[in-house]
């Protein structure tokens, strides 16, 4: 099961740096879903995991609710 990140409502840079921290305490190729508000989290995440060595495997949005599916890299 994955574990889920809800960041709605918080604004840049904010649910990135949560994120980032959250990503922080899983182990190599571990899964964590974010969920967030801020329509700059659509630039933000794919950039994040490009310059952390994550992988970005989803990025959708529904409701006005973008999710991200974001996989540790193996740093």
């Amino acid at each position: 099961m994955d574990r889920i990140l809800d960041l709605k409502g918080l604004q840049c840079p904010l649910p990135v740096l949560r994120a980032r921290k959250a990503l922080l305490a899983l182990g190599p190729g571990e899964v964590i879903v974010v969920l967030a508000t801020d329509p700059a989290a659509r630039d933000d995440f794919p950039r994040f995991c490009s310059e952390a060595g994550h992988v970005l495997e989803e990025a959708s949005e529904a409701g006005g609710v973008l999710t991200f599916r974001l996989r540790k890299g193996k740093l």
